[in-house]
């Protein structure tokens, strides 16, 4: 089973890395603003996304000027020069529409993270509508098919983190131009 998981999970790496390259390009370089310009990244998960906020910030290798969304006590603190990484399993989560609408209304530039998912009613809210770089983790479904016909193995913050690694790496490369 871990056999299956494994090619179907870099299936799923690949889709990203093939599909999603100059988005990622376009996010980095709209997160390193942030780090030319003195402000912050802010980065907000949505529920198992935490995983995200906690390897940017806690990790063995933090994002230059990382912090948590939740570190702030109101929207208000943001500045013109700080930027937000959004992360939740599937573009049309309420709690991740909510937050970037939030976010926007105080002018926030927002790279977000998720599977793009149709609204499941008509004229609802989709993060990919909302932020100025959508990444799309492509995983809408768990990998494994079982033997009862459910599939089974759903590896959204581990796709997620994928895409976070992505766009770290970006960033490094550009900040790393901008010093020679």
């Amino acid at each position: 089973m871990l056999k299956i998981f494994t090619t179907q999970l870099q299936g799923v790496f690949s889709r990203i890395a093939g599909n999603e390259d100059f988005l990622l390009e376009d996010g980095a370089r709209l997160l390193a603003q942030a780090l030319v310009g003195d402000g912050r990244i802010y980065i907000h998960g949505v529920r198992e996304m935490k995983a995200i906020e906690a390897e940017a910030v806690d990790g063995a290798e933090p994002l230059q000027k990382a912090a948590p969304l939740s570190s702030l006590t109101s929207y208000q603190e943001l500045t013109e020069t700080d930027r937000v990484l959004l992360v939740s399993r599937f573009s049309t989560d309420e709690e991740a529409v909510h937050t970037a609408k939030a976010l926007k209304e105080h002018g926030m530039e927002i790279v977000a993270v998720s599977t793009i998912v149709a609204a499941e009613t008509s004229g609802a809210a989709s993060l990919e509508e909302i932020a100025d770089v959508h990444i799309d983790m492509k995983l809408k479904k768990p990998l494994i098919p079982g033997e009862d016909g459910e599939r089974f193995g759903f590896p959204s913050s581990m796709t997620a983190l994928y895409v976070y690694y992505g766009l770290a790496f970006t960033i490094k490369e550009m900040m790393e131009e901008l010093e020679d």
